[in-house]
């Protein structure tokens, strides 16, 4: 197993409803690292990933790399030192402008045991798995039946 490693960075650029927040937390689930994403009133995303040193370096480029409708992405992150309790990745205050989902919920993903990634596919069925769980009522129903 590689050391753990603990960041906490910012995302500015045209970040704001293209998903962004979400393709964090889908970074979190395939590399299994625990963490948090919100949105700053500035419109600034801040989040925080720790995990293995190697995994957490993957998720920065992909988060890095944007998500097909965000643009002029830069993150600048920072080493930080490491919540050895701290076993879940949260999104605060999700919501989907796309979706019309306007209720803010906590996302919750719970690492997994044995401390290994999975594919891209298999973690955006968890994904799908934590809408399902969390969502209510209308807004669950406006996932529609991809989720």
């Amino acid at each position: 197993m590689q050391p753990t490693k603990a960041i906490s960075a910012t995302v500015t650029g045209n970040d704001e409803q293209v998903g962004f927040r979400a393709m964090i937390m889908k970074q979190a689930i395939e590399y299994n690292l625990a963490g948090s994403a919100e949105n700053e009133e500035n419109k600034i995303v801040h989040f925080t990933l720790q995990g293995d040193s190697d995994r957490v370096d993957s998720a920065l480029v992909a988060i890095r790399a944007g998500t097909p409708k965000s643009s002029n992405i830069e993150v600048n992150a920072s080493q930080i030192e490491v919540d050895r309790g701290l076993s879940t990745f949260t999104i605060i205050d999700w919501t989907s402008a796309s979706r019309g989902i306007t209720t803010k919920y906590a996302l919750v993903f719970t690492l997994r045991a044995g401390d290994k990634a999975i594919s891209e596919s298999e973690a955006k069925d968890v994904w799908h798995q934590i809408l399902r769980k969390i969502l209510r009522g209308g807004d669950l129903q406006k996932l529609g039946r991809d989720v």
